[in-house]
């Protein structure tokens, strides 16, 4: 056999396995029922920023900008 039907042989034989490794691992959610109505994230929503320990002498500035929501604007 030459060396190009030996290749073929191997990448249909590596096709099939992978194809039976993709079934048998998505077979569990599509038994399941594979509800996504989630989004994923797993928890509540914490807007607030973050306290980070800053080094001694530095202070967060006290006229920070503040975010303003802007009105759409009409032409």
């Amino acid at each position: 056999m030459s060396s190009l039907v030996i290749d073929l042989i191997l990448c249909g034989l590596a096709y099939v396995i992978l194809i039976y490794v993709m079934a048998t691992m998505t077979h569990n959610s599509i038994k399941k029922g594979g509800s996504s109505e989630d989004d994923g994230d797993g928890g509540i929503e914490d807007l607030t920023p973050p306290k980070i320990d800053l080094p001694p002498g530095v202070q967060w500035p006290s006229d920070s900008p503040k975010s303003r929501i802007h009105e759409p604007v009409e032409f």
